[in-house]
């Protein structure tokens, strides 16, 4: 297929042409049913699965899992490196300034370059050909699940939540899960330290009770996985969604003012009613437990509801790792990984294991150049976006392979007196989704230092020397193993 997927049906498509999707013809309830089987395919790194019959909802079809693994992402996007798209955002910043004609004509060109990835606006678009209000059309209409069985109701577990900025204009376009309470509400369940809560501050703090939104259901890789990604503030979604893509996203402006995407499968035009909060949850969230409610949230009211013909939901499922939003947490770390470096040079590579949780382990190597090196990095990483909410950061000296556990464990055995290279920070901010703190948002953070130490880190002394073998004897020795079939670990 040429050119990026611009929606979900063309991404089904170019998954079913690498062997990345199953369908299932068999009808199955979203709730529970449908949930529990993508859940158990994930878990055995199995495909994106497309259902055709959906109990109670015989205007869906229902998509899941369709992030099921780097590569399937990668090619979507037309990218072998995932840092591709980061290094797109940050190519005009590099290099020295533009000398000459030629060196400002190059700069231009760089600049025009990110213009073509500004959204286009469009006057129609497939997500408007039909259209409908409550109680035709609402929120019961869509074949939200019930992913667990302690879960406070039905939600959308992957909406983008869509809100712009009331001075600037700039779009919020974030996957907040929604929990429906009736045909025309549902509860949006954004956190204290993400974008909407911010849009929610800025609003109350100008007088404004209602705040115009739109929720959109599907669309392109670029624009889902957009959603999802921990943009840097004020930076815009959509044009964020562009550079994933290598294109501008078409848009559309509803009657609120809102922008959407033109090619989702559905959007709920509406607003968010900043008077009307409500308790949400339980939830079973990724780190495998269900959240505590214990703050109220605001209610989306539907307005209006567009579509597209024979449309397709999508779901995502939550729960232990790894799940789908391990994949997308993958997707993060790459992407955002050259934006890492500009900001700290001596980043070599970083690993957010899946098992970790997004928010909950973050490995990081470095070149380390001076004594106390490692805890400045992670007072750096702390201070950055999402990574703001990371619990535990281990950094490592830049000739270990972040991605592999046995040599993190190693480095941590081998090179951290805890006395010295554990950092606790005590009573400050936390994933809201944490459920080890007792204090919701509240709580402390853990760094381990397991670089070697520099003398001025080791009592003056100098660090132990390593153990290696003799260059001329492993050379020797790899030949022999080459030639007897002992190099792959076979017995010839």
């Amino acid at each position: 297929m040429p050119g990026v997927p611009r929606d979900l049906r063309e991404y089904l498509d170019y998954l079913d042409s690498i062997g990345c999707l199953a369908r299932v013809d068999e009808e199955l309830s979203p709730l529970l049913e449908i949930p529990e089987l993508l859940r158990q395919v994930m878990y055995r790194r199995g495909p994106a699965v497309l259902f055709s019959r959906v109990r109670g909802h015989p205007d869906w079809r229902v998509a899941g899992n369709i992030f099921c693994s780097l590569e399937a992402v990668r090619g979507a996007l037309g990218v072998e490196r995932l840092e591709e798209v980061g290094e797109r955002l940050l190519a005009p910043l590099g290099g020295p300034p533009p000398e000459g004609l030629l060196g400002r004509i190059r700069a231009l060109r760089d600049v025009a370059g990110l213009a073509s990835l500004l959204p286009k606006r469009v006057r129609r678009g497939p997500v408007l050909e039909e259209e409908g209000e409550p109680p035709r059309r609402g929120f019961t209409w869509l074949p939200a699940f019930k992913a667990s069985p302690g879960d406070g109701g039905r939600y959308l577990t992957y909406p983008l939540v869509i809100v712009r900025h009331p001075d600037t204009g700039t779009v919020t376009m974030s996957v907040y899960r929604v929990m429906v309470v009736d045909e025309r509400r549902g509860v949006v369940h954004w956190q204290a330290h993400k974008r909407g809560r911010l849009a929610e501050l800025e609003a109350r703090g100008r007088g404004i009770r209602r705040l115009p939104a739109a929720i959109a259901i599907g669309g392109g890789p670029a624009v889902l996985l957009a959603g999802a990604m921990p943009v840097p503030y004020p930076m815009d979604k959509l044009l964020f969604a562009g550079l994933l893509a290598g294109e501008g996203v078409e848009v559309v402006t509803l009657g609120n003012g809102v922008p959407a995407p033109a090619r989702a499968e559905a959007v709920l035009e509406g607003y968010i009613d900043l008077d009307d909060l409500r308790p949400e949850g339980p939830f079973g969230d990724h780190f495998g437990y269900y959240d505590k409610p214990d703050r109220l949230f605001p209610t989306f009211v539907v307005e209006r509801v567009y579509s597209r013909g024979d449309p397709v939901y999508y779901g995502s499922v939550t729960g232990k790792p790894p799940l789908e939003d391990s994949v997308i947490g993958k997707v993060a770390e790459r992407v955002f990984l050259p934006l890492v470096r500009m900001l700290l040079p001596e980043v070599v590579d970083v690993n957010l294991p899946e098992h970790g949780v997004f928010q909950g382990i973050a490995i990081v190597s470095i070149k380390k150049a001076y004594p106390g090196h490692a805890k400045k990095v992670m007072m750096g990483l702390w201070g950055l976006g999402q990574m703001a909410l990371t619990k535990v950061i281990v950094v490592v000296d830049h000739d270990v392979n972040v991605h592999d556990l046995g040599q993190v464990l190693w480095a941590v055995a081998a090179n951290v007196d805890p006395q010295r290279d554990v950092l606790v920070v005590p009573y400050t901010h936390t994933d809201e989704l944490d459920p080890a703190t007792p204090t919701p948002r509240y709580g402390s953070k853990l760094g381990i230092d397991a670089t070697r130490k520099l003398p001025e880190e080791y009592g003056g002394k100098e660090w132990p020397r390593e153990v290696e073998p003799d260059p001329d004897v492993l050379r020797r020795v790899l030949e022999v193993m080459e030639r007897y079939g002992l190099a792959d670990g076979s017995t010839g």
